[in-house]
């Protein structure tokens, strides 16, 4: 795939035949050959050029390290390569017969159990061979704990697709976030013209669209990425009549999707899981502690549990509509007082929304609290006001104290959007992942500003790089000079970045050989991100490429980092080839 698009690239007058030109073209393009920059490729680079096509000396070297005659592996030495540098320990004959059958590309060597160099590489370069670990592309995790036992992605203002002055309001914004695996949106909802409510973003320039056609797009998208609820968040500032067109809107375009009783008739004792779905609580009216805003969140489950409509900030008893407020099954919102205030008076099935500002006080002056609130209780997070260009804050500080619904603006690109992909990239992409057990408990002595006994070292050496792409504002034919950056985002400890050198001229199949050391305390709550840039001595450096991913689950041994662009979209055939270790931190488990 990756020479044919190549070739598809180079044959500019599409006659599906490359003349001299047309190669020349694609050398420079493909960041390779003309090292003495005479126009001409002489003898050696042609050889040169014809190796950094079809080989990868250190894969090779890898090979041969475990190949007793250099020319193949025996099905033992793969069994050797696997525990020994994969860490793979159970079923392992089993997985080195499925690799032989799947990559050796040799039927004579598939049929005496061996594996060839070529079929070496292609399982490093395959899903099974990559640092994201194809175990984790399904669900694996227990989906049965209480909602605010997971970290849930979340959006802010998802019906913007730009800024939050005069930006573009449109359906398309839930659209690829829901496609993206988001299970918290957000709705601005506002009177509108003939007594249709609008969604925009109020006191701004924003353009507006009917609440109508966003109920419609959730009802058709809601479900396509995630089975699991999604969190509908209402922020009403709409007028009794028009809450009423809001309700009646929700409840016939969504109709058995949005669960407006509890299946029991109880009062909940704790929030429902991603998976039932159906335990709720009776609608209510809302706090009268006066707040910013007004909102409700409603919570839609799969169609196969039906849905359930949850809870309100409201200024007043007598700001929500009836009708609207018979919606509110789940998650009351209610104004923060406090921790000791929430563990006396409020109830598991309440809600606080907190801006990113008062959040981060909170974390620097009651981590542990923070810890324990969000063990019983969801916590909302969002970006502060003065964030007119939709920019983000940092997820992982909220992350860090367990908050499970951190709002991002899923249109703006960057890292706070990549360690936010890197989270929910795992357990299928469902949206929903379990926090780890130290911040389930609502007894526990964790607190991310001082992890304590937990310590264990990583070793990460980048060995090289793979078809880097070029950034858009290289001349014609001018080559990247590489370099990989490192950051390793989590508690405030194990926050940290390296980089190696930077290679010259060199984007096609760069060599790094450099071991970048770090010390993790809480691996669990890890995202570590890869960054390659372009090396400029003069200005900032240009993004190429990036991967980011949890260590909550530590992938080890030679793998592929196969890059994404600054959007988090696939890039292929870019990649990182790396070798992770970490060690398992001594001692008891932490409290």
């Amino acid at each position: 795939t990756w020479i044919r698009d190549w070739f598809q690239k180079a044959d500019k007058n599409k006659d599906g035949r490359m003349n001299f030109k047309e190669v020349q073209r694609l050398l420079k393009m493909m960041n390779a050959a003309d090292k003495s920059e005479s126009g001409t490729l002489e003898g050696e680079e042609f050889v040169l050029f014809y190796k950094a096509l079809t080989q990868r000396e250190e894969v090779l070297s890898l090979f041969q390290d475990f190949s007793e005659d250099g020319k193949k592996l025996t099905l033992l030495e793969l069994v050797d390569f696997l525990r020994q540098e994969q860490l793979e320990d159970e079923g392992t004959e089993e997985l080195a017969m499925e690799l032989i059958d799947k990559y050796e590309p040799s039927e004579t060597a598939r049929a005496r159990h061996v594996l060839s160099a070529d079929g070496f590489l292609m399982y490093l370069c395959s899903p099974e061979g990559s640092i994201f670990n194809p175990r984790h592309q399904a669900l694996w995790q227990d989906m049965s704990q209480p909602l605010c036992h997971y970290f849930i992605s979340s959006s802010h203002n998802t019906y913007l697709i730009e800024d939050q002055i005069r930006g573009q309001s449109s359906i398309e914004g839930y659209i690829r976030a829901l496609k993206r695996g988001c299970r918290c949106l957000e709705v601005d909802c506002w009177d509108g013209p003939n007594g249709e409510p609008m969604v925009y973003h109020g006191h701004t320039f924003t353009s507006k669209i009917p609440f109508r056609e966003v109920v419609s797009t959730l009802g058709k998208y809601a479900f396509k990425t995630s089975d699991y609820p999604v969190i509908l968040s209402l922020e009403n500032h709409c007028s009794m009549e028009q809450q009423e067109v809001l309700a009646q809107q929700l409840k016939t375009i969504l109709g058995e999707q949005l669960l407006t009783t509890t299946t029991d008739g109880r009062v909940p004792t704790q929030l429902p899981s991603p998976e039932v779905g159906t335990v709720t609580f009776p609608a209510a009216q809302g706090s009268t502690a006066p707040v910013l805003a007004e909102c409700c969140e409603t919570v839609l489950p799969p169609p196969s549990t039906g849905t359930q409509c949850s809870s309100a900030l409201q200024k007043d008893k007598e700001s929500l509509a009836q009708a609207l407020s018979d919606c509110v099954v789940y998650c009351k919102s209610v104004s923060f007082q406090g921790f000791q205030e929430a563990r006396h008076h409020s109830r598991p099935s309440e809600i606080s929304s907190l801006s990113e500002a008062k959040a981060r006080k909170l974390i620097r002056d009651a981590g542990n609290e923070f810890v324990r609130h969000n063990a019983w209780q969801l916590t909302r997070i969002y970006p502060s006001g003065m964030r007119t260009d939709s920019s983000n804050y940092n997820p992982q500080e909220m992350w860090n104290v367990g908050c499970q619904i951190v709002a991002l603006n899923f249109q703006t690109a960057g890292t706070e959007m990549d360690l936010c992909d890197g989270l929910f990239s795992q357990n299928g992409r469902c949206g929903y992942v379990l926090k780890p057990p130290f911040m389930r408990d609502e007894r526990t002595l964790f607190n991310p500003s001082d992890p304590s006994s937990r310590e264990g070292p990583g070793s990460l050496p980048v060995i090289s790089g793979q078809q880097l792409p070029k950034v858009a504002n290289r001349k014609d034919g001018e080559v990247i000079d590489p370099l990989v950056r490192v950051e390793i985002h989590g508690v405030p400890a194990d926050q940290a970045r390296q980089e190696t050198k930077y290679i010259e001229n060199n984007g096609f199949n760069p060599h790094w050989d450099e071991t970048l050391q770090f010390q993790l305390h809480v691996p669990e709550l890890a995202l570590v991100r890869f960054v390659v840039e372009d090396y400029d001595k003069t200005s900032r450096n240009d993004f190429v490429g990036q991967f980011t991913l949890s260590l909550g689950v530590p992938p080890v041994g030679y793998r592929h980092i196969h890059l994404l662009s600054k959007d988090g979209t696939s890039i292929p055939p870019s990649s990182l080839f790396v070798h992770i270790r970490i060690t398992e931190p001594p001692g008891p488990e932490q409290d």
